[in-house]
C-alpha cells in the first residue's frame, strides 16, 4: 500500500535511522494484520485515477491543490470524481485538483490561519504531525518550508485520501503519510523540530501521557504545537463528559486553557502560551457533498447552540505551542 523508500532515506542518518530500515516490514505487517474491508476498493479507486497532466501545485492557500491551463475535462473528470467519491468521507481540507473542488467537512485552512503566525517559521525544519487524517495540513506544512513532513494517522481511508492528492501533486514533495499512532514510534526519538498534535488530546484517556509522547518526539530547543478541546474557566478545572461529547464516544478529558497549559508545564515544557481560543462554527465544519454524514449542527443542542446534545459547552479549540527545554 505505501512505498516508503524515500522517507526512509530522508530519515537516515539520523536518530530514526534504525526504525527506518524495519519500516517496510513493519507497515507490511501492519496491513495485513489490519487491514479495513474496504481497503481494495480505495487501492482500485487509486489505481484507476486518470493521468495527471502537468500544473502548477499550490499548498499556501486555503485549498490545497493542482491546477493547470488544460484541466481534466469530459470523461477524465467525470471519472476523476467517481472515483473521488468513493473515497468519502472527505473530512478535511479543501482541495482543489484540476478544477475538482472537495469540500471537505473542515475548513481546516481556518485553522492553519489560526496558528500559522504564532509558530517558528518551518523552513528548513523536520516536522512530524501526530494525528494528521488525510494530510491537509501535512502540505500547508510543507509549503511553509518544512524539510520532512511526517504525518501519522492509524486510519487507512486517511492514508488512501492522501495516496490520491499526491497522485495529482507528485511524489516530489518531502510529505509522507503512515498509517500508524505515536505508540508505533520509537520511544522519545528525539527526532523532529517541530511537532503537531490537533484533534487529538482529548481522544486521550491519559493526556498527561500524550503531551510526554509528544515531547519525547521533539529535538532540544523543540517546538509543540497542541490543539485541543477547551471549555471555558479557571486553572484545575476539566470536564470529564459522564458519556459522549458532541456524540463523540471518546472523549476524556476536556481542560480549561489555564489548566491545558499547567499539564505541558508539568511535563516540563517551557515558553508555554496559549495563543488562540475559537469556538468551532458551522461555517468550520458542516456537512457537504464530500461529507454527507452528520456534522456539527446534529451534535448540537437545537433550541441552543451554545450546548451539544447531551448538554454539555459547545465546542471550543484552543492552541497552545511550547518548547522543549
Amino acid at each position: 500500500m505505501i512505498d516508503c523508500t524515500d522517507l526512509c532515506r530522508r530519515l537516515a542518518p539520523g536518530p530514526l535511522d534504525a526504525w527506518a530500515r524495519t519500516l517496510p516490514e513493519q507497515l507490511a505487517a501492519r496491513t495485513a494484520q489490519r487491514a479495513h474491508g474496504d481497503l481494495p476498493r480505495w487501492l482500485e479507486a487509486i489505481n484507476r485515477l486518470p493521468a495527471a497532466p502537468d500544473g502548477t501545485v499550490e499548498l499556501n492557500r486555503g485549498r490545497v491543490g493542482i491546477h493547470a491551463e488544460s484541466p481534466l475535462q469530459g470523461e477524465p473528470r467525470r471519472l476523476a470524481i467517481e472515483l473521488l467519491q468513493r473515497l468519502h468521507p472527505w473530512r478535511k481540507g479543501p482541495y482543489g485538483l484540476h478544477g475538482i473542488h472537495i469540500d471537505t467537512e473542515w475548513r481546516s485552512d481556518w485553522k492553519w490561519r489560526r496558528l500559522a503566525p504564532h509558530i517558528t517559521p518551518l523552513n528548513g525544519r523536520d516536522v512530524l504531525d501526530v494525528g494528521c487524517g488525510n494530510g491537509y495540513h501535512c502540505w500547508r506544512m510543507a509549503g511553509a518550508g518544512a524539510r520532512l513532513v511526517l504525518g501519522i494517522d492509524p486510519t487507512q481511508l486517511y492514508i488512501a485520501q492522501f495516496m490520491t492528492v499526491r497522485h495529482f501533486l507528485g511524489p516530489q514533495w518531502p510529505v509522507h503519510l503512515l498509517p500508524i499512532g505515536i505508540e508505533e514510534l520509537p520511544p522519545d526519538p528525539e527526532a523532529f523540530d517541530t511537532v503537531f498534535s490537533m484533534g487529538v488530546l482529548y481522544h486521550r484517556r491519559s493526556p498527561i501521557d500524550h503531551i510526554l509522547e509528544l515531547k519525547g518526539c521533539l529535538r532540544r530547543g523543540g517546538e509543540l504545537v497542541l490543539e485541543t478541546l477547551v471549555i471555558e474557566g479557571r486553572e484545575g478545572e476539566t470536564l470529564l463528559p459522564r458519556g459522549r461529547y458532541a456524540k463523540m464516544r471518546n472523549v476524556w478529558f476536556i481542560p480549561t486553557p489555564a489548566t491545558l497549559a499547567a499539564w505541558v508545564k508539568r511535563c516540563g515544557l517551557r515558553d508555554v502560551r496559549v495563543v488562540d481560543v475559537s469556538a468551532t462554527t458551522c461555517q468550520e465544519q458542516r456537512r457537504t457533498d464530500w461529507m454527507r454524514f452528520e456534522s456539527l449542527t446534529d451534535y448540537l443542542d437545537p433550541n441552543d447552540p451554545a450546548r451539544t446534545v447531551e448538554g454539555y459547552p459547545a465546542p471550543l479549540r484552543a492552541t497552545l505551542i511550547a518548547t522543549r527545554a
